[in-house]
């Protein structure tokens, strides 16, 4: 028993493990804070972009209209 804990204490291959799980989480934890601070940014220029769309709609169907 004594050796079979003595070699589980030499062993690395977990700690790596535990290592690359961290770094996952890390960058998960990463994107979720940049997607929630773009968020805004983001919908407040789809809406510009989706006004300016309607605005050159009705420009167009008036000035095909008018003719």
């Amino acid at each position: 028993m004594f050796k079979f804990i003595s070699k589980f204490r030499k062993e690395e291959s977990g700690a790596v493990t535990v290592d690359w799980v961290v770094l996952a989480g890390a960058v998960v934890a990463l994107a979720i804070g940049v997607v929630a601070t773009v968020e805004g940014g983001l919908e407040t220029a789809a809406t510009g972009v989706n006004n300016q769309l309607s605005n050159a709609v009705n420009t167009l169907q008036d000035q095909n209209l008018g003719s």
